[in-house]
């Protein structure tokens, strides 16, 4: 990389825009720093014409270091916990796959922890071209500083041009410090990606204004691109364990700066928070129930069925049953087998939260409700008289 001393006028715009940090003003004129990778994103918006990279060909093998400089690629952190990978992870790699049919290129997936190995076969077999693998002991159990600085020396050694986290606990955590750390943007708890066909980068849609509306937010400046993306609103691929793919092991000492936290104990209890994404059937009530009592109602023909209780915004806005429970734009995505509406009128919000299911049965006086236009099954009539019929149904065949 060179700043031509004579074009250059100090103007700070290639300090705002560089990922890393790595230029600074000196007497009016720019300079690099130490750190400069010479990733080019300067060279994009000086107005001067004042930047330059010298190009060194090289052979295509995904370091930064090789070849023309240039960010490429789209990565999945391969989320686990305790050797099992995240439902969502498996959903990134299906969305990945079609952007980068779209932009012609790979999907990389990136796995960190420790005595993971054996989930890189999995992750080939359900999308990724590729598998970056970091086992060290320090990485066992999650914790921000480590499993930031290990993604955050892969991003800057091999430059993807997209990085993609689902929006869990863990992704959550780790994203924004991520993004921070990389001088990037990031687009949180997206519902939907692509790609734009004339600029070729990638089109982040999220719930925004109370899930009113939906934005569309793009980062054309900042590179990687990263998005953290809702559970449940991707359809998983079906995994094909005849795909090859490469595992590349890599391998970092982490300073003992970096470790400033230390996991003591894991506690396992039984598990008492509701996790919808996961169920395969829920028994979803709205303000039809009429108050809490109604979903009690739910709650024990949930126990017949082996069922989740779901909730809609009206009704948690109510107070009647925890926001944890809430299915739609502004609370969970779902994809059951079987979903059972009972007294929800089928609001956009709402609708956009459950349409995907196997199989939607819809319960709701009014005949002209928007819910009857997704289901399966619907039936018209009281909810309160319905549900005490459906338990003895459900009972006479258990």
């Amino acid at each position: 990389m060179r700043i031509n001393s004579d074009l250059c006028t100090g103007c700070r715009l290639c300090v705002r825009h560089c990922p890393f940090d790595a230029i600074e003003v000196v007497d009016k004129r720019a300079r690099f720093k130490d750190n400069c990778n010479s990733c080019g994103a300067c060279i994009e918006v000086c107005k001067f014409h004042a930047i330059t990279l010298d190009e060194v060909p090289g052979k295509s093998t995904g370091r930064a270091e090789e070849g023309p400089v240039t960010y490429a690629g789209i990565w999945v952190f391969a989320e686990q916990r305790q050797g099992r990978l995240a439902g969502v992870v498996l959903e990134l790699l299906g969305v990945a796959r079609e952007l980068a049919s779209q932009s012609n290129t790979d999907v990389t997936a990136v796995l960190l922890g420790q005595g993971v190995a054996g989930l890189a076969s999995q992750l080939i077999a359900c999308g990724a071209d590729r598998v970056y693998l970091v086992e060290h002991q320090e990485l066992t159990s999650y914790r921000t500083e480590p499993y930031t600085y290990i993604l955050s020396n892969l991003v800057q050694e091999y430059r993807p041009e997209i990085l993609l986290l689902g929006a869990t606990h863990i992704g959550c955590d780790l994203a924004p410090r991520l993004a921070r750390r990389l001088n990037t943007g990031l687009t949180a708890d997206c519902t939907g990606l692509a790609v734009d066909p004339e600029e070729k980068i990638l089109l982040q849609t999220r719930p925004a204004f109370g899930g009113n509306l939906m934005a569309t937010i793009a980062c054309p400046h900042h590179r990687p691109q990263m998005a953290t993306v809702r559970p449940g609103v991707i359809v998983k691929l079906e995994p094909d364990y005849t795909r090859k793919g490469e595992v590349i092991r890599q391998s970092y000492t982490i300073p003992p700066e970096v470790l400033r936290t230390t996991v003591l104990e894991i506690v396992q209890t039984t598990a008492t928070t509701v996790n919808l994404e996961e169920a395969e059937i829920i028994i979803a009530g709205g303000r039809g129930l009429g108050g809490p009592e109604g979903f009690r109602k739910l709650e024990k023909i949930a126990a017949l069925l082996g069922a989740t209780v779901g909730a809609s915004r009206g009704a948690v806005e109510a107070g009647w049953i925890g926001r944890e429970h809430q299915v739609g734009q502004t609370g969970k995505t779902v994809q059951p087998k079987l979903y059972i509406a009972c007294g929800i009128s089928g609001a956009i919000q709402h609708l956009a939260g459950m349409q995907r299911s196997g199989c939607i049965v819809a319960i709701n006086t009014d005949a002209s409700a928007p819910i009857f236009r997704v289901a399966d099954y619907g039936i018209v009539g009281d909810v309160h008289q319905i549900l005490p019929v459906l338990a003895e149904e459900i009972q006479t065949f258990k």
